[in-house]
């Protein structure tokens, strides 16, 4: 691999210093039991044995900054944290905490699917007793850290589950609103296709990537709304600071004062995180980021000992964990400011992106690399936040799609033999980023030309392995794959989440899958319902639009009235038995319309072809 091959790396690390290292073995208590996590049906759900070949030394297609992560992150086993506090690692893309109190133990962020929280709970038990769980917490609304919920305690266990305010708004948002759309490109993201190895997978940044099993979530039964707030689980004092719109809407830090204890969820972790993530979400807040930052270390700085979070190893020492939680709170605030500085002097996110450095301090500090997240895309991040999509040039007002806009370009340039010479040229020079961006042009003006596909799968495959950023390498060899080998089917587990959702929430998602077109012409009123919650709904049909409201009243001219539970709503929707057994009166017709006009997401829409 030629130095061109690689992404921006400004003055690496001393890769001679071993404390990482050092903290991500300290207090290890056992292994994982089995060399693999299994479902019910008996697939593969996590293997452990999948990052053993990072063991071996840094080979030429990985970054070897990359490849130091990957390697701490695939420590596996239980670990102690301090007295009572206990995390397992390497079970899952994040970690587990949990924390024993008078009668069990809390469990912190049950990782992405009840398989493997099933299985990090029963390696705790088996070192530290038979403990019941006494309570399960969620830091925010991201799926690694409540998926897992179904392995750690029962549906309607009668367990408190405590969560920032907002986390259903926005956990529904995420994985239900747009969830189709994030899945897709989440296979990018964490390279859920790839073959795990020196050439394909070899972590994520913040682990090695996400299971296969299956998500779940519970509604909390106790909300944190204020920084400042204290709570006694199962006898230990928590501490809260709300933190949204960081890493997530919705999210919190906590810290355990009789333990000198400070969980820093998944704002500050041992790598830069995303402002915005590329398999999509909701643009965060940098300089509100790096606020909250500021005020922890105010909070807890002086009374923690460690700082542990959801993801990667946790920090030791008063003053080390100060001067970590500075770094990070300065990683943002500086990308924030002179991306705003720069945007003032008419700069766009584009340009920006290739005019910013990291200051010689932040970019020799290993925790601030950019594993997961990375300068380039945060900075673009930043610049839409604050000025949206439109780079000001009148040009990019009404541009062609990319398709059209291929064929013009492939055109222009005397056709697609052309191109492709011209990128072979780029490619062998080492302008790799060029390459792609006429390989994309040559694919998507002629889908079927082989010959542009595995050149294009060529340049992508050489740009991956020279990734700094596991998530930019992730979308490289993913993008490489599906060129070569189509696109693989994406596992979608239906209704593994659909018991957490309000009513308000099943019609909202309802509402988005509307055929806008086909349902023009059709105007119905239905009324539901629920007896269980003792709630009536209002949804109307008309314009396209998929009205929804709660009321206090049955209404007589509704074209069709329904009586039934939310179980049953989700039976029907579901394409059960239709209105058998649902007390209902009017017109039947007037629900098989309304259903007649859902359209049906695709989870295997293509990416890098039209």
């Amino acid at each position: 691999m030629s130095l061109s091959d690689r992404s921006p790396a400004t003055g690496l690390p001393d890769f001679a210093d071993r404390t990482d290292f050092e903290d991500a073995d300290r207090g290890l208590v056992a292994p994982p039991a089995g060399p693999v996590v299994t479902a019910d049906d008996g697939r593969v759900v996590w293997d452990f044995g999948a990052t053993a070949f990072l063991a071996g030394d840094c080979p030429g297609t990985a970054h070897p900054s990359l490849w130091r992560q990957s390697q701490l992150c695939a420590r596996a086993g239980l670990y102690e944290v301090t007295d009572g506090v206990y995390q397992v690692r390497g079970f899952d893309l994040s970690n587990m905490t949990l924390i024993e109190g008078e009668r069990g133990v809390v469990v912190v962020d049950p990782l992405v699917s009840a398989e493997c929280a099933r299985e990090a709970l029963a390696l705790y038990r088996a070192h530290r007793g038979d403990r019941p769980v006494t309570a399960v917490l969620f830091t925010h609304s991201h799926i690694d850290h409540f998926g897992g919920t179904l392995g750690v305690v029962e549906e309607g266990a009668d367990v408190p589950i405590v969560a920032p305010r907002g986390l259903m708004e926005h956990a529904v948002a995420e994985n239900v609103y747009a969830g189709t759309a994030m899945l897709r490109r989440g296979v990018y993201h964490t390279g859920g296709n790839l073959p795990a190895g020196p050439d394909g997978l070899i972590g994520v940044g913040l682990g090695f990537t996400a299971s296969h099993g299956l998500p779940s979530l519970l509604p909390p039964t106790l909300d944190v709304t204020r920084t400042g707030q204290e709570e006694r689980l199962d006898g230990v004092l928590f501490r809260f600071q709300m933190t949204p719109d960081t890493e997530a809407p919705s999210e919190m830090n906590f810290h355990l004062p009789e333990r000198r204890a400070l969980c820093m969820a998944e704002n500050a972790t041992h790598n830069l995180h995303n402002i915005l993530t590329l398999r999509g979400a909701v643009v965060r807040d940098a300089r509100v980021w790096s606020r909250y930052l500021t005020e922890a270390i105010q909070l807890f700085g002086d009374d923690s000992d460690v700082l542990f979070a959801s993801h990667h190893w946790p920090t030791w020492g008063t003053d080390r964990l100060k001067t970590f939680l500075s770094e990070q709170r300065d990683l943002y605030a500086y990308l924030h400011d002179q991306t705003l500085r720069l945007t003032n002097q008419g700069h766009t996110g584009t340009e920006i992106a290739e005019i910013i450095e990291l200051p010689p301090a932040l970019a020799q500090a290993w925790h601030a690399r950019g594993y997961y997240g990375s300068v380039s895309h945060n900075v673009k991040a930043i610049y839409q936040r604050y000025m949206g999509w439109y780079d000001g040039h009148p040009s990019s007002l009404w541009e062609h799609p990319p398709t059209a806009s291929a064929k013009r370009y492939v055109d222009c340039m005397g056709g697609l033999d052309a191109v492709l010479d011209k990128a072979r040229s780029y490619a062998d020079d080492g302008d790799l980023r060029f390459a792609a961006q006429l390989l994309k042009h040559a694919t998507f003006a002629a889908p079927d030309s082989t010959e542009a596909k595995e050149l294009l799968a060529r340049v992508f495959e050489r740009l991956g392995h020279g990734a700094e950023c596991g998530t930019w390498r992730n979308n490289y060899l993913t993008a490489a794959q599906e060129l070569r080998e189509g696109v693989k089917r994406v596992p979608i587990v239906a209704g593994s989440m659909a018991s957490a959702l309000s009513v308000d929430q099943v019609f909202d998602s309802l509402a988005i899958r509307v055929d806008g077109p086909n349902a023009w012409e059709h105007e119905v009123s239905t009324h539901w319902h629920f007896t269980d919650l003792g709630e009536r709904h209002q949804v109307i049909l008309r314009n396209g639009v998929l009205v929804h409201y709660r009321t206090a009243r049955a209404d007589a001219s509704a074209d069709l009235a329904l009586s039934l539970t939310t179980p049953r709503l989700m039976e029907l929707l579901a394409g059960g038995t239709g209105l058998d057994g649902i007390e209902h009166s009017g017109d039947p017709t007037a629900l098989r319309t309304l259903l007649s006009v859902l359209d049906e997401p695709d989870p295997d829409f293509p990416i890098v072809t039209p």
